[in-house]
């Protein structure tokens, strides 16, 4: 079986509400990055297991969260031996403006993938992007380098629009059928 784990971190919550959606369609493991930038020592393990890594984090001020950031530099010790050569990879963002510079950030964590020697997977959905088109739409913010959410900053977790979440859940499944194929 393929093994996926999603690494993120949450700020207020709504970025582990996506995490907790694309995990689902992965069938992954989450990992959190908590207030402090680190991660579980047991978590590096389960990296180093893992088929697939999955990268969340919300956006602010055009790029990932510091927490994340601190997270990224630490796996420096897994890119000096290339532990994570090969693995394949996805990525997701979350900020409260529709916009709000995400495929800036998301762009940070296909680097950071990269530079591991992983293969990156894309979103692979077509953009919901009519006049009709509706937030509860598959990919109705038109992404591609991967998953982008938004949710507006007066909003509770539980107010994140369900096409994001629903695109979420997809993302998941399709970064894991990816690795599995590749796995053989």
């Amino acid at each position: 079986m393929t093994k996926v784990v999603v690494v993120y971190h949450s700020g207020y919550g709504h970025t582990q509400r996506v995490a907790q959606q694309v995990a689902i369609g992965a069938n992954a493991e989450l990992i959190a990055i908590d207030a402090e930038g680190n991660v579980a020592d047991s978590a590096w393990d389960q990296l180093a297991a893992a088929d697939a890594i999955i990268f969340g984090a919300p956006t602010y001020m055009g790029s990932p969260s510091w927490q994340f950031k601190k997270f990224a530099d630490a796996t420096s010790k897994a890119w000096f031996t290339r532990a994570w050569q090969d693995k394949v990879f996805g990525g997701f963002t979350n900020s409260a403006s529709l916009n709000g510079d995400k495929q800036v950030a998301l762009i940070t964590l296909q680097t950071l993938a990269s530079q591991h020697g992983g293969i990156w997977v894309s979103l692979g959905l077509m953009p919901s992007n009519s006049k009709a088109a509706q937030r509860t739409d598959i990919n109705n913010l038109g992404g591609s380098v991967g998953l982008l959410v938004q949710s507006p900053a007066d909003a509770s977790v539980d107010e994140i629009p369900q096409g994001d979440l629903d695109t979420a859940k997809q993302y998941g499944e399709r970064v894991a059928a990816i690795a599995a194929k590749l796995r053989g």
